[in-house]
């Protein structure tokens, strides 16, 4: 078996003595960037020795059976019997087997591709290795030097680099990588040495000169493909994994660029890293630079060995690789044949298993050369300058290193700086949600323009209070797509604990309250004297406060739907038909002490119910204000267009039934007869308020366990 040597171990000084990638492909005479010394700690020369081993892996999957219509011939059923369902199957499912007992190694220094064409299995193959599918589903075994890799440990000395770059479009390249490093980095390294590491690998990844460029996205010009590509890749190495897995990274790219990336990953390699990656047709120059190659057909393994052998495997097979062709593609090329044959790819499996038996190839990967455990070459690779998020003295593997870099306040503060850097390039997004609000407010309030006290006056209050109040739940809506378009970035984060879940939810929660206050005070600015409401200094502070927890408890809402809903669409369909059923049950179509009892707890659930009686509270809570005096209690009945004789008459006939005397200035209803009327005297309107706050903090909290147990981001 051959073996690795390492001159440079390390990135750092990689970089004295090898310029970028750019310098190789396109002549680029971008200066060489200076070693960052990361470590107090010596560099020894000895080698780090990682095996990354996988044995007998297996992964299924229940895929809907096809149902096959039949049509009779001449009163005779045309179809042939189909066998019956398998063990676990029945008449509806059936099972596909997507990996079929692979088993190989990858180790330190190599780069190990997996090769095939689409539905072979690659992509599910490196899922398998780097746990990203759900426990129990996968059989098979997964070591680092012989000792199984727990999941914990996993996460924090490996990085995945999803097909998809996934990347905020308003940061620069050097910004993107520096957050990286803010999250990555060791809390025991200055700003000034994280701001170094992230200089040293604008250099090695080949991207000085776009190191100022926006990353950019449909809407804005931003840097090339592949420097995206490359740009994912450092997002995700900037502290130096030990394993480093791929999922295609020369997709969509052109040849030169695809070159490039790899180079950069022969590099990565070469500095103690274990680079395991899927590819799907390598051209002759990646070919070169690649050390184990696993080809694959259907989830069975067709080859496993080096690409230089690829020549005399399938010469001995009795199928020669003609000269001056890529062997990758006559590789594929014959496995395309082979599986459109009746006996499939089936003698090409056997045959490699037979030809690995015989050349003894990986047969030795259960231990390191040099006999090291996991914690000892952990050890060594930390002591070597490998950025493995800090190291403790523990004395078991998994505790070597911290599950998160930093501390939470620390990430909450540096998700907030990311989150208000993104919405200061993007104003538009605020923009159209302030000019939303601001405009709904002053149509609500020329319509409602100086309401008077009168009978009508407090009906329209009422219709007043109601479209307002539910007007600020609708408006929440426009959060919806701020999550959905980040749940992928943000599942790719915290799947290797760039940050806790928890600091997310934080960091959003803070970030959102300043927008709402100005939100808020600007919508009650505008409507509170235009419309004439009660109450003076104490109800507009009143007032602004109830908006203000409105605004809060519908964002945290529409940012818990968020977590839940998928798509946008989809997103906007859920929550208009949920905010309907709020103002349904609110209280104002029809009052609580009239809703049917099996539909009272509904009412209670109602998000606008709470605000909506806060503000009835803080408008007629005075029981020295009259709003219906004498003859207008007429105003809202048929005898309202009768003469002020004949009310005059009608009332003192309704005085001498009564017992009272009415006056044209008795006062018949004050403001508690109307809560009254309305049914909003269960709670008291501070009360409403520290419900509607409550919500939000519900909803905040809902949010957390959707992305902890809806985030897994593995297969099922």
């Amino acid at each position: 078996m051959e073996t690795t040597s390492y001159d440079t171990p390390t990135l750092g000084h990689l970089l004295k003595s090898v310029g970028d990638v750019r310098k190789e492909m396109i002549g680029d005479e971008t200066p060489v960037h200076q070693v960052v010394e990361m470590s107090e700690t010596g560099m020894g020369s000895r080698p780090l020795p990682f095996v990354l081993a996988f044995n007998n892996l297996t992964y299924s999957v229940k895929v809907a059976r096809k149902m096959a219509v039949t049509y009779p011939v001449g009163g005779v059923d045309t179809a042939t019997p189909s066998p019956g369902p398998s063990a676990g199957e029945n008449q509806f499912t059936r099972t596909k087997v997507l990996l079929n007992d692979i088993s190989g190694e990858a180790r330190d220094g190599e780069i190990l591709a997996v090769l095939g064409a689409s539905g072979s299995g690659k992509s599910t193959l490196i899922d398998a290795i780097a746990n990203r599918i759900a426990k129990g589903r996968l059989k098979g075994t997964v070591t680092l030097n012989g000792e199984k890799l727990e999941s914990r440990l996993q996460k924090v000395i490996s990085a995945y680099v999803m097909q998809d770059d996934l990347l905020f479009p308003m940061l620069t390249v050097e910004e993107t990588l520096m957050f990286a490093a803010e999250f990555r980095l060791p809390r025991t390294l200055s700003k000034s040495k994280k701001m170094m590491r992230v200089q040293a690998l604008i250099d090695q990844l080949g991207l000085r000169n776009a190191a100022k460029t926006m990353i950019g996205d449909e809407g804005h010009r931003g840097v090339s493909g592949g420097e995206r590509r490359r740009v994912s890749i450092g997002v995700d190495i900037i502290h130096d994994p030990i394993i480093l897995f791929l999922d295609e990274p020369t997709s969509g790219l052109d040849s030169t660029s695809a070159c490039m990336v790899v180079n950069v990953l022969q590099r990565i390699a070469q500095s103690g890293s274990i680079v395991m990656m899927s590819i799907h047709q390598p051209s002759y120059r990646i070919l070169g630079l690649l050390d184990r190659l696993i080809l694959l057909s259907r989830g069975n393994t067709v080859f496993n060995g080096s690409p230089r052998n690829l020549p005399i495997f399938f010469s001995d097979y009795g199928h020669p690789i003609p000269e001056n062709e890529n062997p990758t593609e006559f590789a594929l090329d014959l496995i395309q044949e082979l599986e459109g044959s009746p006996g499939g790819t089936r003698s090409l499996v056997d045959f490699n298993k037979t030809w690995q038996r015989r050349n003894n190839q990986n047969r030795n990967s259960n231990t390191p050369n040099n006999d090291l455990s996991l914690k000892e070459a952990i050890s060594a690779s930390i002591s070597r300058g490998k950025l493995v998020s800090g190291a403790t003295t523990d004395s078991s593997p998994t505790s070597l290193v911290p599950t998160f870099a930093n501390s939470f306040w620390v990430e909450v503060a540096v998700l907030s700086k990311r989150a208000i850097m993104n919405s200061r390039r993007m104003p538009e997004l605020f923009a159209v949600r302030y000019i939303a609000v601001v405009f709904t407010g002053f149509i609500i309030a020329t319509i409602f323009w100086k309401l008077d006290d009168s009978p009508k006056g407090v009906q329209e209050r009422i219709g007043f209070f109601s479209f307002a109040m539910s007007t600020i739940f609708y408006v929440c809506a426009e959060a919806l797509p701020v999550f959905i378009h980040e749940r992928y970035i943000f599942m790719r984060e915290t799947a290797y604990n760039a940050y806790r879940r928890s600091s997310y939810v934080m960091s959003h929660s803070l970030t959102t309250l300043p927008s709402l206050v100005l939100l808020s005070f600007s919508f009650a600015v505008i409507t509170f004297w235009a419309v004439g409401l009660a109450g003076g200094v104490s109800g507009f502070f009143f007032y602004v406060l109830v908006i203000f927890a409105s605004f809060w408890a519908g964002n945290s809402f529409v940012t818990f739907l968020s977590g839940v809903v998928t798509n946008v669409m989809l997103g906007f369909t859920v929550v208009v038909a949920i905010l309907a059923y709020f103002l349904l049950f609110s209280g104002f179509f029809i009052s609580r002490d009239r809703i049917p009892p099996y539909w009272i707890w509904f009412h209670y659930l109602s998000l606008i119910k709470y605000p909506y009686d806060a503000v009835l509270q803080n408008e007629f809570d005075d029981p020295n204000k009259c709003f219906v005096r004498g003859l207008q209690i007429f105003d809202s009945t048929p005898l309202g267009g009768f003469s002020d004789e004949l009310k005059m008459r009608l009332l003192s006939a309704m005085s001498g039934v009564l017992g009272v005397n009415i006056t044209p200035a008795t006062c018949v209803t004050t403001g508690p007869d109307i809560l009254k009327m309305q049914g909003v005297t269960d709670l008291s309107k501070w009360n409403c308020i520290w419900i509607i706050v409550a919500w939000g903090f519900f909803f905040r909290i809902l949010f957390y366990f959707t992305l902890l147990f809806g985030s897994k981001n593995k297969r099922r």
